[in-house]
């Protein structure tokens, strides 16, 4: 193995390459060779500034302006119909909630809520906040004025973090209530059969039971508002060169299993483990592959399905999906939003939304996006956890237009 280190401009790239052996359980019981060569490369985090503001490019029509600022590392986001948003920070284990009394597009008022060690889901359920630390869920009434009552546990002994801790959670059309919880380990062979899974619960907590598997950490999901399928964004595994494994958006089945770890992208195989009690190729034949797959690393976050009747008619039932941005890679990916354009229940395309977090001049970033909600006049609000902002993405459908000198 070799390890060159050398800057690139202000961020460091930490260049390796590995070579993975085994026995490929394919038949012939051939020994397979394979060299890849993986990429350390960190951005500079830079403060986030009225000048830096003008480099957020998005669509025509369209605006982004800070909602909120001062908010340390916010993560994930809800919002009740009352419209109180409420915005979790993993760090330091808080839920802030902020509210906009004039609807001006600004929160003019933040208060911490709650409080427990590395809360990081979020979602509302019939009056109630529904919070996710690592290994426990629980619910608390949401009062009048948007403060909470006191926490009730309702899960415990969810499977321990590992690599990936931050647990999202999200009610189905069903009722039912659905927790992603992520893999302890880039790629392995897991000890617990609920890591690398979505669980499914009644609403109560009881009824525990594994979903789909397969899935190394799928923190963005969501139901399609028509169909009323599920639908992620998986994060693909690393270390196996710049182009793979592409992060892969999933129809997301009960019953299904979706590859990880031996199988990814749309068949193949990860060498550095084999099946048990099967071979690839029979593994593969079991596996439920991508709809629609995307530039490697750039770590999905969360996804919205676009209800509102703010934005422009063809966003709707459209997906907007937070890439946080890649480290494993020499170039690059995420640090912006992307829109999933759906046609009849199904993703066509990915194209980039909203841009500019992300400056290739100087390896600098002043953004990795997080969180995503649709408030009640149909704008959407998105989480910064580098420099503790909230952005409103809002739409102007009757833009001002300068009249001519007479």
């Amino acid at each position: 193995m070799k390890s060159p280190l050398h800057n690139r401009f202000a961020g460091t790239c930490l260049c390796l390459l590995f070579t993975a052996a085994g026995i490929a359980q394919d038949g012939n019981k051939q020994v397979i060779t394979d060299q890849v060569e993986g990429h350390i490369f960190r951005a500079k985090q830079v403060p986030t500034t009225p000048e830096r503001l003008k480099q957020i490019q998005a669509p025509a029509g369209f605006t982004v302006t800070p909602f909120a600022s001062g908010l340390n590392k916010p993560r994930m986001l809800e919002v009740t119909p009352e419209g109180f948003v409420y915005a979790t920070d993993r760090d330091k284990g808080l839920v802030t909630l902020l509210v906009d009394k004039n609807n001006d597009g600004k929160a003019d008022e933040m208060k911490v809520v709650a409080r427990r060690e590395q809360m990081h889901g979020i979602t509302y359920h019939d009056g109630k906040l529904y919070l996710t630390t690592v290994t426990e869920v629980y619910t608390a009434a949401v009062k009048k004025d948007g403060t909470l009552d006191s926490l009730q546990l309702i899960i415990s002994n969810l499977p321990d973090g590992g690599q990936h801790p931050n647990r999202t959670l999200h009610f189905g059309p069903d009722g039912k209530l659905y927790l992603s919880v992520g893999s302890t380990c880039n790629s392995c062979d897991e000890p617990n059969e609920e890591n690398a899974t979505i669980l499914q619960f009644n609403a109560d907590g009881s009824g525990r039971r594994i979903f789909a598997r397969g899935l190394r950490n799928t923190i963005g999901f969501r139901f399609h508002p028509d169909t009323k399928q599920l639908w992620g964004f998986d994060q693909g595994i690393d270390w196996l060169g710049d182009s793979a494994q592409r992060e892969e958006i999933n129809l997301i089945k009960e019953n299904q299993k979706y590859g990880w770890p031996y199988v990814y992208e749309d068949g193949k195989y990860d060498l550095h483990h084999s099946p048990p009690n099967l071979t690839y190729r029979q593994y593969a034949f079991q596996t439920t592959y991508p709809e629609l797959m995307y530039t490697a690393h750039a770590a999905a976050m969360d996804w919205l399905f676009y209800t509102g009747k703010q934005w422009p008619r063809e966003y709707q039932n459209d997906a907007i999906v937070t890439l946080h941005g890649s480290w494993n890679r020499s170039q690059p990916s995420g640090y912006r939003l992307v829109r999933v354009h759906f046609e009849g229940g199904k993703p066509l395309k990915i194209t980039d939304f909203i841009t500019g977090f992300y400056n290739e001049g100087d390896s600098s970033m002043f953004a990795r996006v997080c969180g995503l909600v649709q408030l009640k006049d149909g704008s959407v609000l998105f989480a910064d956890d580098a420099n503790g902002f909230i952005y409103r993405i809002a739409y102007d459908r009757q833009p001002l237009v300068a009249k001519k000198e007479e």
